[in-house]
């Protein structure tokens, strides 16, 4: 058994409030764990679809498609208790194990995984610093080989609100002043347009939240798609007002690049009280008569 304890340097590179990150160099050392049939360890490439995974992929790693496995594909809305027990049990995956998640876009929808991780009460649960491009970039070994697992029976909990916002919580957030950071780019926070360049439009209106910063997914990260320095990412969100002494909702178009920014503030930074509105400006600028600003 890999007992968690005899590789005390999991951590990435900083001191962060939390061991949350672990490097491409650690995952490497420690494949024939993830590739073992037994449960303990698991590692785990989200994706917005599979093409990427199915090309090639991080030995032992087993793939999620964000879309039509990590979202209710009826309702728009995240998986209900018993289908998130449901997915992991099926890729062997207990409620003990440890998960290393890694993705795409600089783990968007791997962060956004690891928050519905998080909601469902998984408590060992850590992100591969610098995702997928990160992994391939400095050429760490890839397979096609789609691993299969013994099927586990898994028991999720909660659900825990704690860390998710609602749109009467942000209601509430602009009634009380309560911090909103839009996580999209400033052309989206503008509404000069609704989606990233070649991504789907969701929302009838352009602009933000009213009163929310504007402190893009991109700053908390590096070129190389790491996570910045538990320093730095504290200047960045102090610079825009958004500090550990009040509560903090993290929005963007639809609750992935808003995940990152909440991993960024509660388990790095270690901010107290951080939610993911994950119904985002596809929810909020589509709603009638809710109130938007628009420009800078």
């Amino acid at each position: 058994m890999w007992v968690a304890e005899q590789y005390p340097d999991s951590m990435a590179e900083d001191d962060y409030a939390n061991d949350v990150l672990v490097s491409a160099d650690w995952v490497e050392e420690h494949l024939d764990e993830f590739e073992s049939d037994d449960p303990d360890y698991r590692l785990v490439e989200v994706d917005v679809d599979t093409e990427s995974y199915d090309d090639s992929h991080a030995p032992g790693a087993v793939g999620f498609n964000w879309e039509t496995q990590l979202q209710d594909q009826v309702q728009r809305d995240i998986l209900e208790k018993e289908d998130f027990a449901d997915l992991l049990g099926s890729h062997g995956i207990t409620e003990n194990s440890t998960v290393v998640l890694y993705g795409d876009n600089s783990n968007w929808f791997a962060a956004y995984a690891y928050w519905q991780f998080k909601y469902y009460g998984h408590e060992d649960v850590k992100l591969l610093d610098g995702g997928r491009d990160y992994w391939v970039a400095n050429d760490y070994p890839t397979t096609d080989e789609v691993p299969e697992f013994p099927e586990q029976d898994y028991q999720a909990r909660g659900p825990f609100d704690g860390i998710r916002a609602y749109r009467d919580d942000v209601e509430t957030a602009i009634d009380r002043g309560i911090p909103l950071v839009d996580v999209r780019s400033p052309e989206e926070y503008s509404g000069e347009i609704l989606a990233p360049p070649g991504l789907q439009e969701t929302a009838q209106r352009g602009g933000h939240i009213p009163g929310a910063q504007n402190v893009s997914w991109a700053a908390t990260v590096n070129e190389d798609g790491t996570f910045k320095t538990k320093d730095e990412l504290a200047d960045l969100y102090e610079d825009a007002g958004v500090t550990n002494d009040q509560e903090v909702v993290a929005y963007c178009r639809i609750g992935e690049r808003s995940s990152i920014a909440w991993f960024a503030l509660s388990e790095l930074l270690g901010y107290d009280d951080v939610t993911n509105y994950d119904g985002s400006w596809t929810e909020w600028g589509n709603l009638v008569d809710a109130p938007i600003e628009q420009g800078e």
